[in-house]
């Protein structure tokens, strides 16, 4: 780069964190330069700070978004003032569900921050266990969208049919696996940006647990992001390895490109985000990053790699099929405790009636139902057929609920249930009932042996019926969750 040409360039940058600033309220810039001490910190001092290499992950959501802005204000407030500054990994995972919208509003927020030229930052995204440079035109591989397919599937099925849906824990081991390898990737990074709360983590930390429990894999788990690479290290690179075996997965690629082991810290940022529940910052958002808000990642309030509205459907299906309710009173009874819960979250009010808007009334259930299986269908790969196997889970624990499932969905299949025993037992069975098998789960027939094979894995609490004990559900959400809340305001304070 010639002097002229590294002159102007950090002259754009000085414009683009002037602008960017113009958008932050007085408590955001003071919170930024919280940021700044707080980084120079972990770096280990001022001296220290061009060595210095920091992972922030971009799914699309608000929050990502924010800390992204964040970091790259700090990045460049730091440049202004010294030689060098740190660098930058901005990584997305790419999931079924992260779609055109939301890679166009990450291509936009990218555009806006200046960041597609700038060498001290790194654009990446994983696809299917490989490593490749950030690209919003590149849809998701056909192979990647079968993985994700099987994963949801798989971890749907290993529970009892009467245990809490507790669907889209796949996603869980796929972050896990996410963040140890982009914090290993080339020459690795020191430390995970994040603006997850206490009780985020706490969520997350309990999904990948009860995650690995049903492959099979029991560890201690940790109670934060404190000690959460050295626990991903525990559970190795591969983690559905310990169910799919070692030939059904590809190693992550580019192979030879990832540290063996590396030391990741933990800088939590949550205290410094100003006016969370207030949405005050959509002029940041709308009119410096461009980004569409509407288009923003929503989350189920119990799972964030679950759309809201498939969770929904879900739990319409369960009543419908499995509680001998109607699939309108169990759609209606989660969203009364979805929307409640945002509330008690303080969500923000537009979030509130975005999520409302995506369940529609109840009047338009029906239409929400046929959308929702369209949904299923496009994105995930899924038929309703396939889903409410899923929800009878009729496979694991020597097909103990076989019986059950086919007398309640496939009645015609009854006679033949004993060839259905021998097939995921690894015998030869007739075409037709092997395709009809696959046809029915979505599933292939020696993941279907593994499954029969495989233990249910019991819920760590008692299921909440959601008609008859929906106030007590959302007691039990405030319980668990206002002390912590209590506790982040008031160390919120203090820090400040």
């Amino acid at each position: 780069m010639s002097a002229i040409h590294e002159q102007a360039m950090t002259h754009v940058y000085q414009q683009i964190l002037q602008r960017l600033s113009g958008f932050y309220s007085r408590a955001e810039r003071t919170a930024l330069q919280l940021l700044i001490q707080r980084l120079i910190v972990a770096a280990g001092g001022i001296d220290r700070i061009g060595d210095y290499r920091v992972l922030t992950v971009q799914n699309g959501s608000r929050e990502s978004f924010y800390v992204l802005t964040a970091l790259r204000a700090a990045q460049l407030s730091i440049a202004g003032r010294h030689p060098v500054t740190f660098a930058l990994r901005v990584a997305t995972p790419r999931l079924s569900e992260t779609t055109q919208a939301t890679l166009e509003n990450i291509h936009r927020c990218y555009s806006a921050l200046f960041v597609y030229d700038d060498p001290r930052v790194e654009l990446l995204m994983a696809d299917n266990r490989e490593v490749l440079p950030f690209n919003h035109r590149q849809p998701l591989s056909v192979a990647g969208h079968e993985a994700n397919r099987m994963d949801l599937l798989v971890l749907g099925h290993l529970r009892t049919a009467d245990s809490p849906l507790e669907i889209g824990d796949d996603g869980y081991l796929a972050m896990a696996e996410f963040y140890r390898h982009m914090a290993r990737w080339e020459s690795g990074v020191d430390s995970l940006v994040s603006s997850d709360t206490p009780r985020q983590q706490k969520q997350f930390i309990s999904g990948l647990r009860r995650a690995t429990r049903k492959i099979g894999l029991l560890t201690d788990h940790p109670c934060g992001f404190d000690n959460l690479f050295a626990h991903l290290d525990t559970l190795g690179g591969d983690v559905y390895r310990h169910f799919y075996g070692p030939d059904r997965l590809d190693a992550w690629r580019p192979e030879g490109h990832f540290e063996a082991c590396r030391r990741v810290g933990h800088v939590g940022i949550d205290d410094l985000i100003v006016d969370r529940s207030e949405g005050t910052n959509w002029p940041l958002f709308n009119e410096f990053l461009r980004v569409q808000t509407e288009g923003l990642v929503p989350s189920a309030p119990e799972n964030e790699y679950l759309s809201p509205l498939l969770s929904a459907h879900l739990h319409g299906l369960q009543a419908c099929y499995l509680q001998g309710r109607s699939y309108e009173t169990g759609y209606g009874d989660y969203v009364q405790r979805a929307i409640m819960i945002m509330h008690r979250k303080q969500l923000p009010e537009h979030a509130c009636e975005q999520a409302r808007a995506l369940f529609g009334s109840p009047s338009s259930i029906p239409e929400r139902r046929a959308y929702a299986a369209l949904e299923a269908q496009k994105i995930l790969g899924l038929s309703e057929t396939q889903l409410v196997c899923m929800l009878f889970a009729p496979f694991v624990g020597q097909g103990t609920g076989l019986e059950h499932f086919l007398r309640c969905c496939h009645p015609g299949m009854l006679v033949a249930m004993p060839d259905l025993h021998k097939a995921m037992q690894g015998a030869t069975v007739a075409d037709q009932i092997a395709q009809w098998m696959v046809d029915v789960s979505g599933l292939p027939i020696d993941i279907l042996g593994k499954l029969y094979r495989a233990s249910a894995s019991l819920p760590e609490q008692p299921e909440i019926t959601p008609s008859d004990d929906l106030q007590q559900a959302i007691d039990d959400v405030d319980t668990a969750e206002a002390e912590p809340a209590v506790d982040e305001r008031h160390e919120r304070s203090a820090r400040h």
